[in-house]
């Protein structure tokens, strides 16, 4: 059963996925309302190759400011920070960005693991995760300490992935707050604040 969500208490929002989360990002994107109280990091395991591209996309179907992430850049509200091709994005104490070039988790660089554990210790129960499509368990362990912190789990509901084993693995090893069909998930950010 689904907890009820304060909307009242979302100081950052991370958005990780893999495989399939594409077309679900390219669904809530144009949804969004420009005026988004906090700041929003996406992190998605993509080739080295690619470095641009999904900036780009991003920046195409919004009106919100999207950039790469960069180091030391300060989280800003109404802010779009897409992961680099081939570092893990964490959050410092300050609310900065620290990119890092450490071993891969779960065979990714980003991993969405490492994104969901630092920033949960930065914004603990003002910080909302939701996790999308894709084909191997990043995001799980990460989505733990979301919970150990008293942030908010959204998972996108399997049946709607077009890769479910990633949302497979954290439905059934965290206990989520919420789990969203795709398209309910733009909804779901603009009522936070």
């Amino acid at each position: 059963m689904a907890q009820t969500i304060d909307p009242a208490k979302c100081s950052a929002l991370v958005i990780g996925g893999s495989a399939g989360s594409l077309d679900v990002l390219l669904e809530i994107f144009p949804s969004l309302k420009a005026e988004i109280a906090f700041p929003i990091i996406v992190v998605i395991h993509r080739k080295a190759s690619n470095e641009s591209l999904l900036t780009d996309l991003l920046k195409s179907r919004t009106s919100l400011q999207v950039s790469e992430a960069d180091e030391k850049v300060f989280l800003k509200p109404g802010n779009v920070y897409v992961a680099p091709a081939d570092y893990h994005l964490l959050i410092e104490d300050d609310q900065s960005i620290s990119l890092d070039y450490s071993e891969k988790v779960n065979y990714s660089r980003p991993s969405i693991d490492v994104t969901f554990q630092s920033a949960a210790e930065v914004f603990r129960a003002e910080l909302v995760c939701i996790l999308l499509s894709g084909s191997n368990a990043d995001g799980m362990e990460g989505l733990k300490n979301v919970n150990n912190f008293g942030g908010c789990v959204v998972i996108q509901n399997p049946s709607t992935a077009i890769m479910p084993y990633m949302p497979q693995q954290a439905v059934l090893n965290v206990k989520p707050h919420i789990t969203l069909n795709s398209y309910d998930m733009a909804g779901f950010i603009n009522k936070l604040n």
